[in-house]
């Protein structure tokens, strides 16, 4: 498990462990513990996403400066491939 993979994980674990204990300790009526719930995991699920989001969009850069240096390489075998022909 990486790095990314354990931070979302713990990032989770917290998340459910604060809303239990939400629950738990809610002198709130089952309405409003309900609704701040709701209003929660809403929260929760848009900082997941935020977290997704950047992840992909680092991976894509990553995936791109992979791809130049590989074009790099390849343009370099290319030109001693054709020295070594001449």
């Amino acid at each position: 498990m990486n790095k990314n993979q354990k931070v979302i994980l713990g990032f989770l674990l917290g998340a459910a462990a604060g809303a239990i204990a939400g629950i738990l300790l809610a002198p709130e009526s089952g309405d409003e513990t309900r609704r701040k719930l709701s209003d929660k995991a809403q929260g929760l699920k848009d900082d997941l996403s935020d977290q997704i989001t950047s992840a992909i969009t680092k991976l894509g850069s990553y995936m791109d400066k992979v791809q130049d240096e590989l074009k790099g390489v390849a343009t370099e075998a290319v030109e001693k491939a054709k020295e070594n022909v001449n």
